[in-house]
């Protein structure tokens, strides 16, 4: 997309808490800059304690410490204030990384944010437009089942990978965008 544009392409991090033994399910997520969402709902139907919230988000920390340092390799990250920023995921479920991504995108002042995901819940994308500028999806399957359901190929994407995008990414001209 980045290449597209011809915009610069950078890593935002963020991670999801994921429920004690349903860990693809979000209880909550957390981003750059202190930033934690919790996805209350979750939380209270499955019983989620306080103990065990807080022990997830503390390992999803490091975590997310340990990418921002294998990613970016020294580099820092791109500057976005004033500028329009577009945040790209592989979709939407409870849209808790996402809310985590345009917060701690927030802190740093940028003077558009921009959501783009290939397929979400329709609901999500509603609620997700009152803390991003603009929220965009090519898909809202209804039902919605899972993001993966949207992909004949879901597999994840290794550091390797993403170090060598975001070094590939280095040539494209930002020009003013």
């Amino acid at each position: 997309m980045a290449r597209s544009l011809g915009a610069p392409l950078d890593v935002f991090v963020v991670r999801k808490l994921g429920v004690p033994g349903r860990e693809e399910l979000a209880m909550g997520a957390i981003g750059t800059g202190g930033v934690l969402v919790r996805n209350e709902d979750v939380v209270a139907h499955l019983g989620v304690s306080e103990e065990e919230f807080s022990a997830v988000a503390a390992r999803e920390a490091e975590e997310l410490r340990r990418r921002e340092l294998a990613y970016r390799a020294g580099r820092p990250a791109l500057e976005v204030t004033g500028r329009r920023v577009i945040l790209v995921d592989d979709g939407l479920a409870t849209g808790s990384t996402m809310r985590a991504a345009v917060a701690a995108l927030r802190q740093r002042d940028p003077e558009e944010v921009v959501v783009a995901v290939p397929t979400a819940p329709r609901d999500r994308l509603v609620a997700l437009r009152s803390e991003a500028d603009t929220v965009l999806s090519a898909r809202t399957p209804d039902p919605f089942t899972a993001v993966s359901e949207s992909y004949l190929d879901f597999s994840q994407t290794s550091d390797d990978e993403v170090r060598r995008l975001l070094l590939d990414g280095d040539e494209v001209d930002p020009g003013e965008g």
